[in-house]
């Protein structure tokens, strides 16, 4: 949904990134938006599905993800899904698996998903459409 411009910069460069950094640039809430993902989320929420956003990111990052969610274009989400503590350190197939679980046992069906990491679309809970992102970036188990 956003872009790592700024970090594709720095590591093109051959600067080590670490995961340090990569925390500190998410609070600074800095990521554009990817413009086909928001036109395709403009379309979906118009169309007047529920949409609810998945990430990796924590709790903790809270504030700062939902603010640059806002300032780039997203809005009218159903709720945006973070790890809390407790889910620190899980592999992220399965945090998102579990959180995919949770959504179809309140009675919701997912149609459709969409990620740059296989993650976001495998193992149990998924979704009848799935839509992988390219992401030269980095790999997520």
């Amino acid at each position: 949904m956003s872009a790592n411009v700024l970090l594709a910069g720095v590591r093109s460069r051959g600067l080590d990134v670490d995961e340090a950094t990569v925390e500190e640039w998410k609070k600074n809430d800095e990521a554009s938006a990817l413009p086909a993902s928001l036109k395709l989320y403009e379309e979906i929420n118009q169309l007047g599905f529920k949409i609810f956003l998945l990430t990796g990111r924590s709790e903790t990052s809270r504030k700062a993800t939902k603010k640059n969610l806002l300032d780039v274009g997203y809005s009218h989400w159903k709720r945006l899904i973070l790890r809390g503590p407790s889910e620190q350190g899980t592999l992220a197939v399965d945090f998102k698996s579990k959180k995919r679980q949770e959504l179809e046992d309140e009675g919701y069906r997912i149609q459709g998903s969409s990620g740059d990491q296989w993650s976001d679309q495998l193992v149990y809970a998924t979704a009848r459409r799935s839509l992988k992102l390219p992401n030269p970036m980095y790999y997520i188990a």
